[in-house]
């Protein structure tokens, strides 16, 4: 007897699942990277992350492509998350010692620093939290200036206006480490 290796339409996946699905494996990558570099802890970023996606799941019936793009939307959650982590360390003060270095975790794991991503490391850390979270967003996140406004409920000038000033200063930190 031959198993039917279709599913009944009353199994078949929701037009909004599908849509999520793909919203996930397009952004998770990028979430992550942008928790991880906010949280500078790589398990913590993986949990959060995690949660991000599972409020976004939950609130997948609410998005209004009116009001931004789903990408936009999605990193408002991610940063909501990794905020909501932030603080609950920061009132648990349990942190006796600085947070995992940025470098322990993601594309450079592994591998051998260079001279120059040493000196942009320190020059991040030497950025304001706000500075450093504009420069995740754009970098390692990989957003969009609009997206970035969204995100951060600005407009889009003020975002573009913010991390020109923000890269300035990078530049001028970087410089200083030369």
């Amino acid at each position: 007897m031959e198993q039917a290796l279709v599913a009944e339409a009353k199994d078949a996946p929701r037009a909004a699942d599908l849509a999520f699905d793909r919203l996930y494996r397009s952004c998770r990558d990028d979430v992550y990277a942008y928790v991880a570099s906010l949280l500078r802890d790589a398990p913590a970023a993986e949990e959060v992350t995690a949660a991000a996606f599972e409020r976004a799941y939950r609130k997948r019936n609410r998005f209004d492509p009116e009001r931004g793009e789903q990408r936009a939307w999605l990193f408002g959650i991610a940063r909501n998350a990794a905020l909501d982590e932030l603080r609950q360390r920061w009132r648990q003060a349990e942190l006796a010692a600085e947070p995992a270095d940025l470098d322990s975790f993601g594309p450079y794991e592994g591998v051998e620093h260079s001279e120059r991503h040493l000196a942009v490391s320190a020059a991040l850390a030497r950025l304001a939290p706000r500075e450093r979270e504009l420069i995740a967003l754009k970098f390692f996140a990989g957003l969009e200036n609009r997206e970035i406004a969204r995100v951060l409920g600005v407009s889009e000038s003020n975002a573009g206006t913010k991390l020109h000033r923000a890269m300035t200063k990078l530049r001028e930190a970087c410089d200083g480490n030369a």
